[in-house]
């Protein structure tokens, strides 16, 4: 008989951007510095249309692109095409100051309340806690040292696309991260806001998804995942009462 799944080791491991933190006030006021957007611009809708171009343009290009100029030329082409359909018609180098602003109020951030007590309750109760999140390894660890995470989740749980050569939704980087730490699937939870990044690739590897529509947006494919959830009490939840299951 094969043993229950409660009898293996029980991993969470998150995305980072827009699922850690709020990645629309980066996006927000860097839009107000450039462009002198005001209050009743639809910075929600702008934004959702962005990160919609930076996955497409991400996957079109094979992976997300960790230097250089392919990845500079995608980082404004998103600009460039997500707020033309709001009838805001950049030039190139103003795309480029966008990018620019945006980039570095990054580094501003402060994680969603929840986090990190969550975090902490989950190392406490003896679950591997963790990353997986694309994008250029420096960038990426450098939120997550503005995110003050460092304390918490060691650098061998922290999964960066550029590191590992893999990008979400890419099955093989669950696949990876789940053989590196030598976890079972069906034990490891996956949390993240994205459908076409998190969900997509999290469901594919077999492992438990909890959705972050925090946003309220639409899915984009067939795929189903396991928990619909819009807080970290929410996220909480979910994960907690999985020790009552046992």
């Amino acid at each position: 008989m094969e043993p229950l799944i409660s009898q293996y080791q029980k991993a969470a491991f998150f995305d980072v951007d827009d699922t850690l933190y709020d990645h629309l006030i980066p996006f927000r006021e860097a839009l107000q510095q450039v462009l002198g957007t005001g209050e009743d611009f639809p910075y929600a809708s702008a934004y959702h249309r962005m990160r919609y171009y930076s996955d497409k343009l991400s996957a079109e290009a094979g992976g997300t692109p960790t230097q250089g100029s392919e990845l500079k030329e995608m980082r404004t082409r998103r600009f460039l095409l997500s707020l033309a359909e709001f009838d805001v018609r950049l030039t190139g180098s103003q795309a480029e100051e966008i990018q620019s602003a945006y980039l570095n109020r990054q580094f501003q951030i402060i994680l969603f309340d929840g986090v990190r007590p969550l975090m902490t309750e989950l190392i406490g109760r003896g679950w591997i806690v963790g990353l997986i999140t694309n994008g250029p390894p420096e960038h990426q660890m450098k939120k997550i040292r503005a995110l003050g995470l460092s304390d918490l989740i060691p650098p061998e749980r922290i999964f960066i696309s550029g590191a590992v050569g893999i990008t979400k939704p890419d099955r093989k980087l669950f696949d990876h991260v789940a053989n590196k730490l030598k976890l079972i699937p069906a034990a490891c939870y996956y949390i993240g806001d994205s459908w076409r990044n998190d969900v997509v690739g999290a469901v594919d590897a077999g492992w438990n998804v909890l959705w972050f529509n925090h946003r309220g947006a639409e899915p984009e494919s067939a795929h189903k995942p396991h928990f619909l959830v819009k807080s970290y009490a929410d996220i909480a939840q979910v994960l907690l009462a999985t020790e009552t299951q046992e």
